[in-house]
């Protein structure tokens, strides 16, 4: 070993093999990132913040503060529960949409009427009977939060005195990917609200903020495990109720957790699911005085279609967070913050290739270095090296501020100034040989993904009311609502099940360069063609159909094998799916405190309708004429009826999607679309006998696919055979139903 050493010392120059070594060592520092290199790059980021903190703007985020205030009109705190209803009251009548406690009621009140005379000594059992019989104040507040939309705190711990109480059902979550439950933060243990209260309310969020290692608040958790289940942050299940959503998405991959999806929005996150807080200094505009609010003496439009978040400012009541810009910001103001956050799209990001690119920093600047200084000498290299490491300052200075991009400017800088003193104090040599492994190392760097150049500047994404021909794919599963009743008394069990089947059918419409619009219940909507150009929309949004109508398949096997295991009665999924194509707008759409990029139009409203009449006609697919001019030469598609669908005046000729370009070639399909084409101009032509004889022969085929078509036609020529369409019938079918 020895030998090999000195012969590399011989061929490089002792000076660059010790500044070479030293750069490996600080590179596997940096790769380990102990405590003291983190707080340092923290510490830089909190600078960055200090220096151009997040533009304030005026969304529609409201605080009602507990403030000093307060605390002097109201008493100390805790309020009795009835004056928290009045605060409830008052912002229902003044507009407010949605209210979240930064708070938890683990008790019930102890100014409670029946609590109150069990705690005070010396009242006589006459009046400690008419305290009891008075109405309990955690009654009066259920009572007042299930007139408005209430999400309560929960607080997330590791010594929490069990209650014994019965635990109340959680936010259901769809998880798009792999189980990332292993990478979240884990509270093994909940703090809840009494049952009365959880019961009322129409959400609950956890509201603890796990700082950094030197108390400051700067990343906060949107999803973590707490009691063994998944829960959304306070600030997230604020926007889900808010918008009326029934459950929030987790977006994960190998990596963890890349993003949430909530109120239409989605929401990248590192791989445990934190965002970067992006701080404006704290701001007076976004409170209201809790005792304001019940004197009622407040500007109303500070309340009016706002998202409102209850908590306190006041110093005794110890709710004060260290952030980059405050040192004792209140903590209901952080989660304020994050809301903003969302709402203004306006996210900080420290993204996958950071670390990378900061290696190949370092890695740049101490190899130029150790490349520089027997060619320029130490003094015009140590100028050389200023100009280099201003520039890379400038550039993380530069992402921060244009692209809210995190890129650690400390490390690389400290890294490649140790690797130049350290050449200095040992003179080295020039050697070429060293040059040519710089030149080889710097030919393996990788340019980052298109992904990544998406991020980086999103400026070339055309958003905002792009007029656009696009491919939009409605699917629902056929009678949910029964089986969704069989999971009455399972609530988690119909969660794990949509997550079962939304995400193998999610990843098959990204697989397919689709993009996912919305989940509406057990039902999705995707669109091809934006934002990113395709110019085989069509054909890839048939081949996500296919697919996702294969995989419902695979799942229903496996669901019956397990239901025969367990003795239970097997309920199948079956899938309906409309496909069309035409002209869109495409954008932001929205209000002021919710929008999503999707798209409108009237092709978007016909592909709904043909979802919607996939069960009438006993297929699985049906798709509009502009989706089928383009891919029936290469699919398995079949003209099924012309149909005025219920809002449209226009007929629309459709088809059902049947199979893959195999089953487009195989004899079996061509006989029976054959088959089928001739009962369909029979009866056009209104020869009922034959288009009925024609149905008998299309099921005697045995072809299942065209099975269900025949017995439909059939049902509707017996009718016509008895009570004839007008004489000027043009052999359009009008849809009663949507």
């Amino acid at each position: 070993m020895k030998r090999g050493i000195g012969k590399l010392a011989f061929l490089f120059g002792s000076a660059r093999l010790s500044a070479v070594l030293l750069l490996l060592v600080l590179l596997g520092v940096r790769v380990l990132d102990p405590l003291v290199v983190e707080l340092v790059r923290l510490k830089t980021f909190d600078f960055y913040q200090t220096l151009k903190p997040r533009d304030y703007q005026d969304l529609p985020v409201a605080i009602v503060d507990i403030d000093e205030k307060s605390l002097a009109e109201l008493g100390q705190w805790p309020w009795a529960r009835t004056t928290l209803a009045t605060i409830l009251q008052n912002i229902a009548q003044a507009g407010g949409i949605a209210v979240a406690f930064d708070i938890v009621f683990p008790e019930p009140d102890r100014l409670s009427p029946d609590q109150y005379s069990k705690s005070i000594g010396g009242l006589s059992q006459t009046l400690k009977d008419e305290l009891a019989a008075l109405p309990s104040t955690d009654k009066i507040m259920s009572d007042a939060m299930r007139r408005t939309r209430v999400v309560v705190g929960q607080a997330g711990g590791v010594d929490f005195v069990e209650t014994g109480r019965p635990k109340q059902s959680q936010t259901p979550v769809a998880l798009l990917g792999p189980d990332p439950t292993g990478v979240m933060f884990n509270y093994p243990k909940l703090l809840r609200n009494i049952p009365i209260l959880e019961e009322a309310a129409a959400g609950k969020g956890l509201f603890s903020i796990y700082p950094d290692p030197d108390g400051i608040v700067r990343r906060a958790a949107l999803t973590a495990l707490a009691d063994g289940q998944i829960q959304p942050a306070l600030s997230v299940e604020l926007l889900r109720v808010a918008t009326g959503q029934n459950a929030f998405a987790v977006k994960s991959d190998e990596a963890g957790i890349s993003g949430l999806v909530v109120g239409g929005v989605e929401v990248p996150t590192d791989r445990n699911g934190r965002i970067w807080v992006h701080y404006t200094p704290s701001n007076a505009e976004r409170y209201v005085s809790a005792s304001d609010i019940v004197s009622g003496e407040f500007d109303v439009t500070r309340i009016k279609n706002h998202l409102i978040l209850m908590g306190p400012s006041a110093t005794g009541l110890l709710d004060l967070k260290a952030t980059p810009l405050d040192p004792a910001m209140p903590g209901v103001e952080v989660h304020a913050q994050i809301l903003e956050n969302i709402l203004s799209q306006s996210f900080l990001t420290r993204p996958n290739y950071a670390l990378g690119a900061e290696l190949i920093a370092t890695t740049a600047l101490s190899l130029l270095t150790v490349l520089l200084v027997p060619i320029l000498g130490a003094l015009p290299v140590l100028a050389f090296g200023f100009v280099l490491a201003a520039s890379w300052v400038a550039g993380s200075w530069y992402m921060f501020a244009s692209q809210k991009l995190l890129l650690d400017a400390g490390y690389p800088l400290f890294a490649s100034f140790c690797v130049f003193l350290l050449l200095v104090f040992i003179n080295y040599r020039r050697e070429e040989i060293q040059r040519q492994e710089i030149r080889s190392a710097f030919g393996q760097y990788l340019a980052p993904d298109y992904v990544e150049q998406i991020a980086r500047n999103p400026e070339s994404l055309a958003l905002g009311g792009e007029r656009r021909n696009m491919t939009v794919l409605f699917s629902d599963v056929r009678n949910f609502t029964k089986i969704s009743e069989s999971f009455a008394d399972n609530p988690q069990g119909l969660t794990t099940l949509m997550n079962r089947f939304l995400t193998p059918l999610s990843n098959g419409i990204m697989e397919k360069r689709g993009t996912i619009d919305k989940y509406m219940g057990d039902a999705v909507m995707a669109f091809w063609n934006a934002p990113l150009d395709d110019n085989n929309q069509e054909f890839h949004a048939c081949q996500a159909a296919l697919i996702m109508v294969e995989r419902m398949r695979a799942i229903n096997l496996e669901r019956k094998e397990e239901a025969e295991k367990e003795g239970r009665e097997f309920f199948p999924l079956n899938v309906g799916i409309g496909i069309n194509t035409g002209d869109c707008v495409v954008g932001n759409m929205g209000s002021e405190f919710r929008f999503d990029y999707s798209v409108l139009g009237d092709s978007v409203n016909l592909a709904s309708r043909l979802e919607g009449q996939t069960k009438a006609y006993g297929v699985t697919t049906l798709i509009g004429n502009n989706t089928a001019r383009t891919v029936r030469e290469k699919l398995a598609v079949c003209e099924v009826d012309l149909i005025r669908v219920k809002g449209k005046q226009e007929p629309e000729r459709i088809f059902t999607l049947l199979g893959d370009e195999a089953y487009a070639g195989s004899s079996a399909f061509r006989e029976a679309r054959s088959h089928f084409e001739t009962m369909l101009e029979s009866y056009r032509e209104q020869d009922w006998e034959r288009a009925k004889s024609l149905c008998a022969a299309l099921i005697d085929l045995g072809n299942s696919d065209f099975a269900n078509l025949a017995e439909t036609f059939g049902e509707r020529i017996e009718r016509f055979a008895k009570e004839p369409p007008p004489s000027d019938w043009d052999g359009v079918y009008v849809a009663e139903t949507k």
